[in-house]
């Protein structure tokens, strides 16, 4: 078990090679084809993109990125999101809050300006 995450591991170096230069064919590709039509070269970018990710997924450290992935996604189905009604509710609750202390800080402001104003004349 060990000598496989070894072996794994020592072909990690190979398989980011393998990225690095298909992103660097992309890059090269996308630069030399400029005059050919967009929308070929966004499903050619794409389609090098899909292949360097799943060699990358394949790495020890892609793995340890897919399955922290999985675990995000598990966690973002246990939550519990607001209804309509509960988000304007908070909504309005905030903008409320939000025009007292404006009120506030505008008295205040007011305030202080005036006797400013008296001891300085």
């Amino acid at each position: 078990m060990v000598a496989k995450a070894e072996d794994a591991g020592r072909l990690d170096g190979l398989k980011w090679l393998v990225v690095l230069l298909l992103v660097a064919a992309g890059i090269g590709g996308n630069i030399y084809f400029s005059g050919e039509s967009l929308l070929y070269r966004v499903l050619a970018l794409l389609a090098l993109a899909g292949v360097a990710g799943f060699i990358a997924s394949l790495t020890v450290k892609g793995a340890a990125f897919v399955a922290l992935l999985k675990g995000a996604r598990t966690e973002i189905r246990k939550v519990v999101w607001p209804t309509r009604q509960e988000s304007t509710q908070t909504t309005l609750i905030v903008v409320a809050f939000v025009l007292i202390a404006a009120l506030i800080l505008w008295g205040l402001d007011s305030l202080l300006g005036w006797l400013a104003s008296m001891v300085i004349g």
